[in-house]
C-alpha cells in the first residue's frame, strides 16, 4: 500500500473529517405553487410547511410550519405581498409576517372540515375560504372577526375568487356541482348561479371592464370554456388541477380578468351582464391550465391581432397559443426528443408579469421557468426528487452533478445556481451513471435495457448523442474507460456483462459543434455471462486493461478487457456484493457487500487482504480516497464511514442521510463528495481536514500565550484577571491554585468574595462545576465550601436555579458536604473533650510552702 507522506507541502495527509457544504432536498411535494409580485420568490407546499425559495438561486429562504405539525391544505399571499394565511388539517388558520418570519394571528377556521381553496380580495383585508364542508366564510384580517358564513354549495369548495372591484363586495365560488355561485357580500345571499358544464370549474378570471368571466372545468370533453370576453384583455387569472383549485394570482395590477383551468378541452367565452354563452373554442388536449395573455404579444408566438388568446397546458406537456377568436392555434411549443409520457404533465401554468416569465409545474414536481415572449426555457427547478439511485460529478471543473432518480429522466444540476436540467430519452428508470474522464461525456443505463451517452456543451447543455440496446433485462451497472472516451462496460440482471465500443464521430469535433444530431447507434462488440445472479457493479481498472464485477451470487470476478477472459473469483463474502472499485495507486480491489463488510483483495493471488466490519447494515458503495489510503463508504442506514486502510481504523462517521445512500462520487480533486438516498436528499460534503488541524493549531498556539499570561498574572498577583482566564482554559487545578492563593492573604475570604461577585455568569457556572469536583477530596473541601458559601449568601434562589447544571451540581454536593460536616463535627467534639480533660487534670493553686 502507498505510504503516506510528511506535513511537507506535497505530503499526503489522511482525511479525518467531511463536513455537509451544500444540501439539494425536496422543497415542493404537490399542491399550490404561487410566486410574489416580483416573481423573485416561489411559495410551494411541502407536507406541514410553506416553503419560499429564491427564484434566483433556487436556496430555500424560509419555511413556515404551524405549531399542530399538520398537512397544509391551502394558503394564499396576499395582493400587497405582505400577508401569507395557511390553513391545515388540524382546522386552523395562521396568519404570517412572512417577511420577518413569524406568525401574528392563529384562530380556528370554524369549518367542520379542512381549509379546502383561499382568496384575499384586492385590498388584502377580506380572506374567504372555502372548505370541504361546502361553507364559505369571510374574515376581516384587520379587525379580526368573521364577517360571513355562506352556505349552499355541496361538497368541497374548490375555487374562491373576488371580484376585481372592491366596492362591488362580491365574491364567487364553485363547488362539485359544476356551478359558480356570485354571492353578494352586502346582502350575504346567493345573487346568482351560472351554470353550463358537467365537471368541476378549476378557475376563474374577470376581464377589464369587470362584466366577463372566463372558466375552465375537468369534464372530459374537446373543449375549454371561457365565461366572458372584454375589451381590453385578460390580467388576473387563476387555475387548478380538476380536483380542487391551485391558486389565484395578479397578472398586472392595473387590470383584471379571471380564467379557469381543466381537463374539458373546450374554452367557452361568457358575457356575466346577459348569462350567456358568446364563443367556443376546441383546443383537443386534456387541459389543466390556461393563461390568458396580455396585450402587445409577441408575433414570434403567432399573436399578430389585438383580440383574445390563451396559453394553454396540460398532458402534452407542451404549451400551447390560441387566438380565441378564429379558435386556431397560432403557436405550438417545440417539444424536445424523448419527452413526453408519464411525469411530463404540466398541472399547473401561471404568468409572473413583473419578471416576464411563464411558471409551469410538472407532475414530477418540476418548475419550470419560460421566458413569456418567445416560451423559451430560462430556468427550472426540481421540487421533489424521490429515491436518488445514483449521483456523479459533471463537468471538466465538478461545476455540475447528474442525478438519477426514480424516474426515466436525468437531472442535471448546476451547482452554482441549482438551474436543473431535465434528460428525457430513456423509457423506464434510470439506474446507474458513470463519467469519463474529461467530464463532459457520462453515461446512463435503465430498466428499458438501454445505455446512452450523454455530452455536456460548453455552455453547460446537455444532449443525448449516442444509445444503444441488447441486453434482455435491466442494466443495473455501468463503467467507462479510464485513459480515453474508447468504450464502456454494462451489468445486467441477465446475469451477462457487454463492452460497447464508442463510435468514432462520437468524440469527433464535429459532433461537438453540431450537437443536435441525431443519436449515434452504439453496437455490443463483445457479450460474457458472467455470474449466476443479478450484477450490481463493475468497475474498469485505471489502465483500461481489466474489469471488476460483483454480483448477488456473493462473489466478485476479475476479467481482461476487451476479450473478457476470465483471470480470477473472490470469494470470501456471505451475502451478495452491491460495488467494486479498483484501488488508483495500487493493483488491489475493493469490494462492499450485503454483509455489512468491506474487503480489500489482491490481483496477483486473489486473496482478501484486510476485512473492514463497522456498517450495522449492507454497505452499497465504496471509493478509494486520499490516493488510494483512505476508503469511503456508504450503507443502507445512511451512515458514511471514513476508513484508514494501514490501521484498519474507522476515522469517521458521517451521519446526513435517513435511507439508504445509494449514490457516492468523488471529484477530480479529491477534496469534494456528493451523496444520494432514498430519503430524496442531495448531499455535497467538503472535505475539512486541513481547517479543523488549521483550527486545532490555532488554539494550541493560543492556548500556550493564556497559559503563559496566566503564569504571569499569578507572578503579578492580580488574581481576578487569573482566576477569569483560568476559568476560560478550563483547568480546574489552576482555578484551584488560584484561590488557595487567595486565601493565604490578609484578608483573604473578603477578597474571595470580591473577585467571585465579579465574575460572569457562565464563569461562575464552570466555577461551580469545578468546585463540585474539590468537594469530594477532603483536601480542597475548604476551598470548594468558602466558594459555596459566597455563592449561596451573594445569589438569590431564583438566579440560582437558572444556573446550567445546577440541579445535578446540587445533587453531587449534598452528599460530600454532608460527610465533611460529620467529620468535622467529629473533630470539634474531640478537641472540646481535650480540652475539657485539660481543665480537669490542672492542680489547684496551694499556698506557698513554709521554708523551714
Amino acid at each position: 500500500m502507498a505510504e503516506t507522506a510528511g506535513s511537507g507541502a506535497r505530503g499526503l495527509r489522511f482525511k479525518s473529517n467531511y463536513a455537509v457544504q451544500r444540501r439539494i432536498e425536496p422543497f415542493y411535494k404537490g399542491g399550490k405553487v404561487q410566486a410574489s409580485q416580483d416573481g423573485q420568490l416561489l411559495f410551494c407546499v411541502c407536507g406541514s410547511g410553506v416553503n419560499v425559495v429564491d427564484a434566483t438561486s433556487g436556496n430555500l429562504v424560509r419555511t413556515f410550519q404551524q405549531d399542530d405539525q399538520e398537512i397544509i391544505t391551502a394558503f394564499d399571499l396576499s395582493p400587497n405581498n405582505e400577508i401569507l394565511v395557511t390553513g391545515s388539517r388540524a382546522l386552523l388558520l395562521t396568519q404570517w409576517a412572512w417577511r420577518e418570519g413569524n406568525a401574528t394571528r392563529v384562530w380556528k377556521a370554524v369549518h367542520t372540515a379542512p381549509v379546502a381553496s383561499m382568496a384575499f380580495d384586492p385590498t388584502s383585508t377580506l380572506l374567504a375560504t372555502g372548505g370541504c364542508d361546502g361553507a364559505v366564510r369571510v374574515w376581516d384580517l384587520e379587525r379580526r372577526y368573521g364577517t360571513h358564513h355562506l352556505r349552499g354549495s355541496p361538497g368541497v369548495v374548490h375555487l374562491l375568487a373576488f371580484h376585481p372591484d372592491p366596492e362591488q363586495l362580491l365574491l364567487f365560488s364553485s363547488a362539485m356541482d359544476c356551478t359558480i355561485r356570485v354571492w353578494g357580500l352586502q346582502a350575504g345571499t346567493c345573487l346568482a348561479m351560472l351554470s353550463s358544464h358537467y365537471s368541476t370549474v378549476t378557475s376563474l378570471a374577470f376581464s377589464d371592464d369587470g362584466h366577463t368571466m372566463v372558466r375552465l372545468v375537468a369534464q372530459e370533453e374537446p373543449y375549454i370554456w371561457i365565461l366572458g370576453l372584454g375589451s381590453g384583455g385578460p390580467r388576473f387569472w387563476t387555475q387548478g388541477d380538476g380536483l380542487g383549485v391551485r391558486h389565484a394570482q395578479v397578472l398586472t395590477r392595473p387590470t383584471y380578468f379571471p380564467n379557469s383551468s381543466g381537463r374539458d378541452k373546450i374554452c367557452t367565452v361568457w358575457d356575466l351582464k346577459t348569462r350567456t354563452s358568446v364563443k367556443t373554442v376546441p383546443v383537443f388536449e386534456s387541459v389543466e391550465s390556461v393563461v390568458l395573455l396580455p396585450k402587445g404579444g409577441d408575433p414570434e408566438l403567432g399573436v399578430n391581432t389585438p383580440g383574445l388568446h390563451l396559453l394553454t397546458a396540460g398532458d402534452r406537456g407542451v404549451l400551447r397559443i390560441w387566438e380565441v377568436e378564429s379558435g386556431s392555434c397560432v403557436y405550438t411549443q417545440k417539444p424536445v426528443a424523448g419527452e413526453g409520457g408519464p411525469g411530463r404533465e404540466i398541472t399547473h401554468c401561471a404568468l409572473v408579469p413583473a419578471a416576464g416569465l411563464i411558471m409551469a409545474v410538472t407532475a414530477e414536481h418540476n418548475i419550470l421557468l419560460y421566458d413569456a415572449h418567445n416560451l423559451r426555457l430560462h430556468k427550472q427547478f426540481a421540487g421533489y426528487n424521490e429515491d436518488v439511485l445514483d449521483v456523479r460529478f459533471l463537468g471538466p471543473e465538478d461545476s455540475h452533478i447528474v442525478v438519477a432518480t426514480n424516474s426515466p429522466r436525468l437531472k442535471v444540476f448546476e451547482l452554482e445556481t441549482s438551474d436543473c436540467q431535465i434528460l428525457c430519452g430513456h423509457t423506464d428508470i434510470v439506474l446507474a451513471l458513470d463519467v469519463f474522464r474529461k467530464g463532459r461525456l457520462f453515461t446512463s443505463c435503465a430498466k428499458d435495457q438501454s445505455v446512452r451517452i450523454w455530452r455536456m456543451n460548453a455552455t453547460g447543455k446537455v444532449h443525448c448523442i449516442a444509445h444503444g440496446s441488447g441486453h434482455t433485462h435491466s442494466i443495473g451497472t455501468i463503467s467507462c474507460s479510464r485513459l480515453k472516451e474508447t468504450f464502456l462496460v454494462t451489468g445486467s440482471q441477465d446475469c451477462t456483462i457487454k463492452l460497447w465500443p464508442l463510435p468514432e464521430p462520437i468524440t469527433s469535433k464535429k459532433m461537438t459543434k453540431n450537437p443536435n444530431c441525431d443519436p449515434f447507434p452504439l453496437q455490443a462488440q463483445a457479450t460474457q455471462r458472467a455470474h449466476d445472479k443479478d450484477i450490481n457493479s463493475v468497475a474498469v481498472s485505471p489502465n483500461d486493461k481489466l474489469l471488476a464485477s460483483g454480483s448477488q451470487d456473493r462473489t466478485a470476478k476479475l476479467w481482461s478487457l476487451p476479450d473478457f477472459s476470465l483471470l480470477g473469483v473472490f470469494s470470501g463474502h456471505r451475502r451478495g456484493v452491491w460495488c467494486v472499485q479498483f484501488s488508483p495507486m495500487d493493483q488491489v480491489l475493493a469490494t462492499a457487500s450485503a454483509d455489512g463488510s468491506l474487503k480489500l483483495w489482491g490481483l496477483q493471488d486473489f486473496s482478501c487482504l484486510k476485512t473492514f466490519e463497522g456498517h450495522d447494515a449492507s454497505v452499497l458503495r465504496v471509493t478509494f480516497v486520499s490516493r488510494g489510503t483512505q476508503l469511503l463508504s456508504s450503507g443502507s442506514d445512511g451512515l458514511l464511514k471514513l476508513w484508514t486502510i494501514k490501521t484498519n481504523e474507522c476515522v469517521r462517521t458521517l451521519d446526513g442521510h435517513e435511507d439508504k445512500v445509494w449514490g457516492l462520487h468523488c471529484n477530480r480533486q479529491d477534496e469534494a463528495v456528493v451523496t444520494g438516498a432514498s430519503d430524496a436528499r442531495i448531499l455535497l460534503w467538503k472535505d475539512v481536514t486541513e481547517t479543523e488541524q488549521a483550527e486545532e493549531q490555532a488554539r494550541q498556539e493560543e492556548q500556550i500565550l493564556k497559559q503563559q499570561e496566566l503564569s504571569n498574572l499569578l507572578q503579578e498577583k492580580q488574581y481576578l484577571r487569573a482566576l477569569g482566564l483560568a476559568i476560560s482554559l478550563d483547568r480546574p487545578h489552576t482555578v484551584l491554585t488560584v484561590i488557595k492563593a487567595i486565601l493565604k492573604e490578609v484578608e483573604g475570604p473578603k477578597k474571595l468574595e470580591e473577585k467571585v461577585l465579579k465574575l460572569r455568569k457562565d464563569q461562575k457556572e464552570a466555577l461551580l462545576r469545578f468546585l463540585v469536583t474539590w468537594n469530594t477530596n477532603s483536601r480542597h473541601c475548604h476551598e470548594a465550601q468558602a466558594v459555596l458559601g459566597v455563592l449561596l449568601q451573594h445569589e438569590s434562589p431564583e438566579e440560582l436555579l437558572t444556573y446550567e447544571g445546577i440541579q445535578a451540581s446540587l445533587e453531587a454536593l449534598l452528599p460530600y458536604t454532608e460527610r465533611h460536616f460529620q467529620r468535622i463535627g467529629r473533630t470539634l467534639q474531640a478537641a472540646m473533650f481535650l480540652d475539657f480533660l485539660w481543665q480537669t487534670m490542672k492542680l489547684p493553686e496551694t499556698s506557698a510552702i513554709p521554708t523551714l
